[in-house]
């Protein structure tokens, strides 16, 4: 399992903002590849990372709640960021993905994946705040937090596809999430298919 290290900003890569933003693109053209334990977990620093004192995090919430989980489907586990400890914690061993891709619509792009991070929302905890308002803030905020997560892999050099068509139950069974857990969006990840063919090629 991965282990608990500190990730700084200056980890995710040299590229500017400006570059990060011009060349970030939807891409499925993944190679079988895995990713590492530390560039998943730069990922997720990237989407949900405590960034400051009393909890700040890397993507803005509103009135600070956090109301959003991570968790990450790859092929020999599920785990789950804890964003306090800055780890990712194992939940199950096994290969998940195929179950993934079909509670996502069996969508090509989540069964070729080196791996998926799901955003999973709380619901309680902005509730006792937000009240109706509560379920528009965690949509904002997964925008956010997925934002976040594109752009640093596009840092990284690695391939990534937001996805948002999803059975919100089936992708709970596969996570095995309580009820008051709700998946709201998904974000592929793989190396590039290219990264492959010039490993090959020598």
């Amino acid at each position: 399992m991965p282990s608990a290290s500190v990730v700084a900003a200056s980890s995710l890569g040299v590229v500017t903002l400006e570059e990060c933003l011009k060349t970030r693109r939807s891409r499925r053209e993944f190679c079988w590849d895995p990713l590492s334990d530390d560039e998943l977990l730069r990922l997720c620093w990237a989407g949900q990372g405590i960034t400051g004192p009393g909890g700040l995090r890397t993507a803005p919430s509103a009135g600070g709640v956090h109301p959003l989980e991570l968790y990450v489907v790859s092929a020999t586990a599920i785990l789950h960021y804890e964003a306090d400890a800055d780890r990712l914690a194992g939940m199950a061993r096994g290969d998940h993905r195929p179950a993934l891709c079909t509670a996502a619509e069996s969508q090509d792009v989540i069964g070729l994946a080196a791996a998926t991070i799901v955003l999973v929302a709380v619901q309680g905890r902005m509730d006792p705040r937000y009240g109706a308002r509560s379920r528009r803030y965690e949509l904002m905020e997964s925008g956010h937090v997925a934002q976040n997560i594109l752009l640093a892999a596009t840092a990284m050099g690695i391939c990534a596809t937001p996805v948002g068509a999803l059975d919100d139950g089936a992708v709970r069974d596969v996570l095995d999430l309580p009820p008051s857990h709700t998946p709201v969006y998904l974000v592929a990840l793989g190396h590039s298919s290219d990264r492959r063919r010039m490993s090959v090629s020598g």
